[in-house]
């Protein structure tokens, strides 16, 4: 085992152990910061997370919300039914298939009334991504995009 400075350096187990606690941490602190946010905007805990969905996949049918949510249909329409009437969804049909609804973000609202919520986080995240070089920051992509479930690019 090798040693630095302040000690030995702690093992792979107390690493991955640590990684864990943090990341678990972290959501819990997005989880009640986004739960902030919805009623600072008048809606409820699962709709900033739909807006998400919706800046992260593009214009998706309820259907398919449904599915990445794991929702009941129903819910997705109440929830639709918020955003929509707080203005940060629109319900159009498909010009291809006129029997399907596409829901998309209204960019304006979202940018005027959401994205300010969230400025300061980002900020802090790319001065967190500043400390580190090309290959950390691969490393650390590698690690979220596998965290977050997504295939490798």
């Amino acid at each position: 085992m090798s040693t630095s400075e302040s000690g030995p350096a702690p093992s792979r187990t107390a690493r991955e152990e640590s990684i864990v606690e943090s990341t678990r941490r972290m959501i819990a602190a997005a989880v009640l910061y986004s739960h902030q946010v919805s009623e600072q905007l008048k809606l409820g805990p699962s709709d900033a997370q739909f807006m998400t969905l919706l800046e992260v996949h593009g214009p998706l049918t309820p259907g398919r919300l449904a599915e990445l949510t794991g929702l009941r249909t129903g819910t997705v329409t109440g929830v639709l039914d918020r955003l929509e009437g707080a203005g940060f969804v629109r319900r159009d049909r498909d010009p291809h298939d006129r029997r399907k609804v596409i829901v998309s973000l209204d960019q304006e609202q979202i940018a005027a009334r959401v994205h300010p919520h969230y400025t300061g986080q980002a900020e802090h995240m790319v001065t967190l991504l500043g400390r580190y070089d090309d290959r950390e920051l691969a490393v650390i992509a590698d690690f979220m995009t596998a965290v977050a479930g997504e295939p490798r690019p």
